[in-house]
């Protein structure tokens, strides 16, 4: 299983990864900060999220993934897959077959049932998406042995849309977020990801603030 981020042991937040003249919260003041579960969508500075080529400083200020009900498809087809087997009983297709034959075939079924179900339970846990106060991190896991990982400083992010279409979306207010930057990558994709509104607002607000560093600096 790739090694995309990893929980350490809890930890308090300090906001020390920035000097002293400059120790301000990022991000919205009115979104409170998220307790992490082990299959959480929305996570707002968590603690305890780690994650590769991160660098000593770097504060994850977001954590995100696609909303919960998303897996509903797929969960739905691996229930059906699974009493597939009991219904078909009434309908004897294996019939031809000898005996033992037969229970191979419901067994190379069911793990067909299971290898769907885990890889896709795999393709939702490991599609994340991470804000810090430095980039944007999109995090694509296409299988076991391939990931795709695209990142972006937060002050080459050009513009950040929200998509938000039909009554399921709204009902469970979740959306994709479209982050357009200047540097190689051109765009950066959260998809169907809880709460899209405040996403984008925290990313204005960090773009807003890291803008205003750099002038700051140029300054001095």
């Amino acid at each position: 299983m790739p090694d995309i981020f990893v929980s350490e042991g809890k930890t308090e937040y300090r906001e020390d990864h920035l000097p002293k003249s400059k120790t301000k919260k990022f991000g919205e003041k009115g979104f409170k900060k998220s307790n992490q579960f082990i299959l959480s969508t929305f996570e707002y500075y968590p603690q305890n999220i780690k994650f590769i080529d991160q660098k000593p400083e770097e504060k994850v200020v977001l954590f995100l993934r696609g909303h919960l009900v998303t897996n509903l498809g797929w969960i739905l087809i691996g229930i059906a897959m699974l009493i597939a087997p009991l219904v078909l009983n009434n309908f004897p297709i294996l019939e031809f077959l000898p005996e033992s034959f037969q229970k191979v075939a419901i067994l190379a079924w069911y793990l067909i049932t299971f290898a769907f179900m885990f890889e896709n339970f795999l393709a939702w846990y490991f599609n994340v998406g991470l804000v810090t106060q430095e980039r944007v991190v999109d995090v694509d896991f296409k299988n076991l042995v391939y990931r795709e990982i695209s990142d972006a400083n937060v002050d080459k992010v050009q513009d950040v849309t929200v998509k938000m279409g039909g009554i399921f979306r709204s009902l469970f207010n979740f959306g994709s977020i479209y982050i357009q930057t200047a540097g190689e990558i051109n765009n950066i994709e959260f998809v169907d990801v809880p709460n899209p509104d405040k996403v984008s607002a925290i990313l204005k607000d960090l773009r807003t603030k890291k803008e205003h560093y750099h002038k700051e600096d140029n300054k001095l």
